[in-house]
């Protein structure tokens, strides 16, 4: 079965995102997207495909979800909608959301898991994650972050399986 996981890291104040830039450089956060998405597919929105720093990400199948029917990325694939973007995820693996927020919007109704990063400070943006009811989700793994010089934010990592 087709597994659609959510992964993001979201503000005490649920800010993700400003001026298409992330909020936060968290060095384990990056290696926990990274040890994750690695060899799965990744689904994105085109702005969030833009802030990437390395285009497309490297050892995964990167799906951009864009509204222009003749927009063609090179090494992406491409999805007209949400459904289009459904239908590339890879059957029998994990595919995951990266972004941004009306695509996590549209993502969050029928995602089958949530890896979250919280981190436990609020930060100025303009884009935001949408509000989760988490009586929808269950915790089934937590680990607090180390804050270091590479990790200036306190930050725990959450998984939630929907319920």
């Amino acid at each position: 079965m087709t597994t659609i996981s959510i992964i993001v890291a979201i503000a005490e104040n649920n800010a993700i995102g400003k001026g298409n830039q992330l909020l936060w450089h968290l060095s384990e956060d990056l290696k926990r997207f990274k040890k994750l998405t690695t060899g799965k597919t990744v689904i994105m929105g085109k702005k969030t495909f833009e802030s990437l720093p390395v285009r497309p990400l490297p050892n995964r199948r990167n799906v951009v979800i864009t509204d222009n029917p003749n927009e063609k990325i090179e090494g992406c694939e491409m999805a007209y909608s949400i459904e289009d973007a459904v239908s590339k995820c890879t059957p029998e693996d994990e595919n995951f959301i990266i972004g941004g927020g009306s695509v996590y919007k549209q993502f969050m109704p029928i995602a089958d898991k949530f890896y979250l990063t919280k981190v436990h400070v609020p930060f100025e943006a303009d884009i935001f994650y949408p509000e989760i009811d988490f009586s929808k989700w269950e915790l089934i793994e937590k680990t607090e972050g180390i804050v270091d010089e590479k990790n200036p934010y306190p930050h725990t990592f959450l998984v939630y399986e929907r319920k």
